[in-house]
Parts: structure tokens; sequence; C-alpha cells
């Protein structure tokens, strides 16, 4: 019997409807884990680096994590996986809800998709009965109305469906794949689906999912719920409150935006509106939003409420979590938060991404105002001073792929290099050819320089979390923090938090210094990749400050749930292994040194030498080569002398290269 996972996915070739159910061998969790971890082998595996994102070989991978379906608390994420159109790289976009329980209790760890539908179809999954069905009747639908439009052409109001929408039918490049509460929105998923003629895939399950040690896994977690009762009681002090509690950041649940709004750019991630927060836009926000919010949701088995289902101006209820209900009023300048929940309503129903597409829309009128684009592009657009209308036409003319949004819908970084004429100069805030969050700082940090330039998933909110982002002002404060810190990897660093400070010697950008830095960063990257290998949503474990869920009782849960006996240190080995693999996977796509760079106006003040430095010392703790490929030493380690033959034999890793490359760089 397998444990914690169902020992079985299932292929799907698009091209001649054949489905198949595969057993998996339990090696591969015993060196991977599960969800992203064993994802990330099926990709080097068969995707080889020639592939391109919207070539038959492109595989898509619904996947599972380890946790999902079992009693663990806020293990609902599901991760798609696929080579992204827009950074050509691995992507690997998450999604909450219930989808992840149902595939898994149908006695499935994934679903992988191969090659290309001849025409739109939808996969329909239910324990032992798996159909690939026709789906032209639902071409053109919303991708939240096609939801319910399966359900009740199943007779199934329970299935769980992920949804693709208009943008995803045209490929757009930040097309989401929507489902229930949840997207998996970044990079480009939907994109994929609709080159495949997917409109969607509808889960239900009824078996159950086994656990080695029941009454072991149990008693851990009521350590866990205990712990989540304790925080949920006692806010950390000295933080915003959008960072006090534990669970998905509550923008749902908060109404104080006083941070974002003054923190945040507005437009296309251009200016922080410093004095926006008074004392009208604050009544006037939280009354927006209290009557917006019909009631509170949870994901599969979470005891936090991060999502609301919201009903605004008699359109279609829909449901909403997270930054999303800012990204369009600020990229737009407008002060209303009721077009926030209006637009938002529109843009999930295309499925496109909430952090990019409002940049891109905010692009293409900066575009606009500069006289790069003209009114030709703009023709039949509403005028200038209606900024709301503007957004909205901006945005249906994106999902259709009509006129300049055609343009648009391949993202800032395409789109620039399409329209010429200095465009390039205002696609400004990207990282690998991918948008990230509207922000802009004064002093360079170090260790969000790190995070910024070298995580895999390209975006921010996947690799921060455990450290506080900022020092406290006083030093009684940061002893406070540091007495009740549970979850550190070593004790050494309750004293790095201790001597940072705000100002002086020990303040960035000198402070952490560059080797304290690397292995902050490396242990926040580390929880992030145990939570996608396992399932568990990053707000009650890598993203959010003390949470229940950490490097120190992850390897006991796991052991519990599988059988496997092992420690914090074999846990870390494991997570090394799929980690690096997936690093060199990237640099077989090309992936190097120079493409880990931050946007050049991030912060105002920046250190070149510094920067390299950081990035230098960061890829010798990880045991990466000066370019940031990793080194046969350090893939041998980790029983991946497969891939270091790989990178040898296409010349991306010379024999026995390491870090004394850069010596030579620098000579």
């Amino acid at each position: 019997m397998r444990y914690a996972e169902m020992g079985y996915h299932l292929e799907i070739d698009l091209a001649t409807g054949n489905v198949e159910k595969v057993e998996t061998d339990p090696k591969l969790t015993e060196l991977y884990l599960g969800g992203l971890g064993t994802s990330v082998k099926q990709h080097w595996d068969r995707v080889p680096p020639e592939v391109k994102p919207f070539d038959d070989e492109n595989i898509l991978i619904f996947s599972t994590g380890l946790f999902n379906g079992t009693p663990a608390f806020s293990a609902n994420r599901t991760v798609v996986s696929f080579i992204s159109p827009q950074s050509e790289l691995l992507a690997y976009p998450m999604m909450g809800g219930f989808w992840s329980a149902e595939l898994k209790h149908a006695g499935y760890d994934k679903i992988i998709f191969s090659n290309k539908s001849p025409d739109w179809v939808y996969l329909w999954v239910k324990d032992d009965k798996v159909e690939i069905r026709d789906a032209r009747h639902l071409k053109g639908k919303g991708a939240l109305e096609v939801q319910d439009l399966i359900r009740d052409e199943l007779n199934e109001p329970n299935a769980q469906v992920a949804a693709i929408g208009l943008a995803g039918e045209n490929r757009c490049f930040t097309a989401s794949i929507e489902q229930g509460r949840s997207s998996a929105s970044r990079l480009g998923g939907g994109a994929i689906m609709g080159d495949k003629k997917i409109k969607a895939v509808a889960v239900r399950g009824t078996r159950d999912v086994h656990l080695a040690d029941g009454a072991r896994f149990f008693e851990l977690m009521q350590e866990v719920k205990e712990y989540i009762k304790f925080r949920n009681a006692n806010p950390i002090p000295d933080v915003m409150t959008i960072l006090s509690g534990i669970g998905s950041p509550q923008e749902m649940v908060h109404t104080d935006e006083k941070w974002h709004t003054e923190s945040f750019s507005w437009g296309n991630a251009r200016n922080r509106r410093k004095g926006f927060w008074t004392e009208d836009i604050e009544k006037s926000w939280k009354s927006t939003q209290l009557s917006a919010i019909k009631r509170l949701i949870s994901c599969y088995n979470c005891p936090q409420s991060c999502g609301a289902l919201i009903d605004v101006e008699n359109l279609p209820r829909y449901m909403m979590k997270c930054f999303s209900k800012l990204t369009y009023s600020m990229a737009a300048y407008v002060d209303n938060l009721a077009f926030g929940f209006k637009i938002v309503q529109r843009a999930q129903e295309y499925g496109v991404d909430g952090f990019s597409t409002p940049q891109i829309l905010a692009f293409a009128v900066e575009l606009k105002e500069n006289g790069i684009l003209t009114d030709k592009d703009f023709e039949g657009c509403p005028p200038d001073e209606d900024k709301e209308g503007r957004f909205f036409w901006l945005l249906d003319r994106l999902a259709h792929r009509e006129g300049i949004g055609d343009i648009l819908a391949d993202g800032t970084y395409w789109a620039a290099k399409r329209i010429g004429n200095g465009a390039e100069e205002y696609a400004h805030n990207n990282i690998k050819k991918h948008e990230q969050l509207p922000i802009k700082l004064s002093m360079l940090d170090p260790l969000y320089y790190l995070m910024y330039a070298t995580n895999e998933k390209i975006s921010i909110t996947q690799i921060e979390g455990n450290w506080p982002q900022a020092p406290f002002p006083k030093r009684e404060q940061r002893e406070r923090f540091v007495k009740d810190w549970p979850q550190l990897p070593d004790e050494k660093f309750k004293q790095y938090f201790i001597d940072w400070e705000l100002r002086g010697d020990n303040s960035i950008p000198h402070f952490p210094t560059p080797p304290m830095c690397s292995e902050i960063v490396d242990w926040m990257e580390m929880l992030h990749n145990i939570d996608d290998a396992l399932g568990l949503c990053a707000g009650m474990a890598s993203f959010c400050l003390k949470p229940p869920y950490h490097i120190n009782n992850y390897h006991k849960l796991i052991s519990a749930a599988t059988g496997m006996d092992i420690d914090r240190d074999e846990l870390k080995r494991k997570v090394n292994r799929s980690r690096n693999l997936h690093r060199a996977l990237n640099n077989r796509r090309g992936m190097s040194r120079k493409d880990e760079k931050p946007p050049k106006d991030h912060w105002r003040h920046r250190f070149p030498e510094l920067e390299e430095e950081l990035l230098t010392t960061y890829y010798t703790y990880k045991g990466w080569n000066y370019d940031g490929i990793p080194t046969r030493e350090r893939l041998h380690e980790l029983d991946l002398d497969y891939v270091a033959d790989d990178l040898e034999q296409r010349g991306i890793l010379k024999d026995g290269q390491g870090q004394k490359d850069h010596q030579e760089h620098q000579g």
C-alpha cells in the first residue's frame, strides 16, 4: 500500500484521445517527495530544451502534493507546471480551493497532458471513470461561467473544475486557470491549456487516502492546531497588520490599506502616493469592501478564511482573495475601490493574471501618453478622463486579442519588442520577461536583491516569508521577537536579527552581510520548495512570520504520513535535490547569471559591486558556479550525476567547473 500518495497518475494524449492510468515508481517519492519535486523530474525527462511553449511536446501537469487529501490543515494547493510562453522557462503557478483533494480522492497524484487536441475538449475524472468530452459548445464561455455549466452537464454539483476563459482560448501570455475561489495565475498556464484546446479539467473522487501512522500524524496535527489557535489569538506585534497573522494575506478581512496604497507604486509601477490614505478614503474604501463581501470562505480543510464571496453592482457573484482587490485600481489611478471589485469580475471570467495584467494595461496607457502608441491604436477607447472605461476597454481588447490588444496580450516584455520606438524603456518592471510586484524603494536591500534575482518562481511572494521584511526600530523589540521563534533552522539567526538595525553600520545595504543573506534566503527558498512538494498553502508555512508548519516539524509529519523515516537533514537533501534539478532544467533552457537581475529602477540607490558580491556569494553557498549553474560536485552530492552528464554534453557545464571561474572572470 502507498501512503499519503495514491501511486498513480493519468497520462492524457490529446492527439489520439488515449487515456492511460500509470503506476508510479515509489523511489521517485523517496527522492523528490511529490508535487513540484516529482513534476520537475517529469519535465526534465520528457521535455528537451529545444521544445517551445506552444510545441506539442510541452507537457502540462496538474499535480497534487504529498499532503493533499490528508487531514493536514491547509494542504490544498495544486501545482500546475509547463514551459511558460512568457519566460520560456519552467513555470509552476499554484491554485488553492478543493481541486487537488478531489483528484487525490479520485485515486491520482497527477494528470499529465501531452500533445494537442484537434478540437475543444474538457477532461472529466471521477474515480475510475476518465473521459475526454466534447467542449465545442463551451468555447467562448467565461472561466467562471463554464465551471457551473460543466457541473450542470455532469449532474455533479460537487465536482471541482479548473477552466480557462477567452484569454486562455486566445493564448494570451498571462492567461490564468480559474478554479473556485482560486487560480493558477502566473506565467500563462491558461495559454498552454488554450493551445492544447483544453477548456477545463473537472474532478470528483470518493476514495480514501491512507497514512502510514495515522495516530502519530493526528498527534502532530493537534500540535499544529493548538499553535494555529495561539497565533490567531496573538497577532505578532511591531509589524504591519497584513503580516501579523497567518494564512494568505488577509486582504478580504482587513480594510486598512494605508501600507499597500502608499508603499506600492501606482500606474505602470511608477509612483508612490504618500498621503493617499486620508480619513475620507479610509471611510469610503471600508464601506465599499464591507458591502461587496457577502461572506468569507476557506479552501479545503483550512481553519482560516482568506477568500470572500463578492457581490457588486448586480454583476455575477465571484470569489476573490488577496491583492487583486487593489491591483487594477492602483494601476489605473482610480481612487474608487468599487472599480477594483467590478473589473476583477470581468478579468476572472476572461481568465487573466491579476498581477501582470493591470501592469500591462497601465503600460499601454503610458505608451499612449508618451506618443509611442497613437490615437489609431486606441480608436474606440473612452476618453482619457474616463480612467475606468479606458481600463475596461483595454482589458477587452487584450482578452480578445483585438487591435492593440493582440500585442499587449504577450505581456510588457514581448509587447515592447513588437512595438519598438522606445517602448522597451516602459517595460521596466520585469525579471526574466515577467512582470513583478509594483513596488519601488529607496535603498538596496541585500536579502530582497537575492530573492528577486534567483528564485525560480520569478515572484517575490514565492520566496519571501519567515524572515521579517525590515528590522524593528528598537533593540528591545527585536529581542522580544526572537524569544519565541521555534521555526528557525539555526539559533544564530536570532543574533542576525537582533543586530539588524534601521540605520548605521548594521543596516541595509551592507547588513545582513552576503554570507548571512545567503543562509537566510536559502532557508526561505527551501521552505517554499517543501510546501510546493507537500501541497501546503504558503500562508500557513513558508510565506508568513512564525507559521505552524516549519523546518523543525515538516519531517515529523512526512515520516508519519508516508512511513519514510526521515530527519531534518534528509528532508533538506531531498528538497535540495529537486531544487537543483529545477535549476539545471532552466539552465538547460538558457538561463544563467545574466538573467538574474532585479529591475533597474527597483531601488533608487544601487551598489553594483555589492550586488555582484551578493550573487557570487549566494551561488557559492548553493554549490553553483559563477554563471549560476550547479557544479558537478554539487550534483554528485545530490545523486544527480545524470544531470551533470547532460549539462556537460551540451557544453553548459565544463568538466570540473566551479567557483574558480569567478576568479578567472575577475582576472
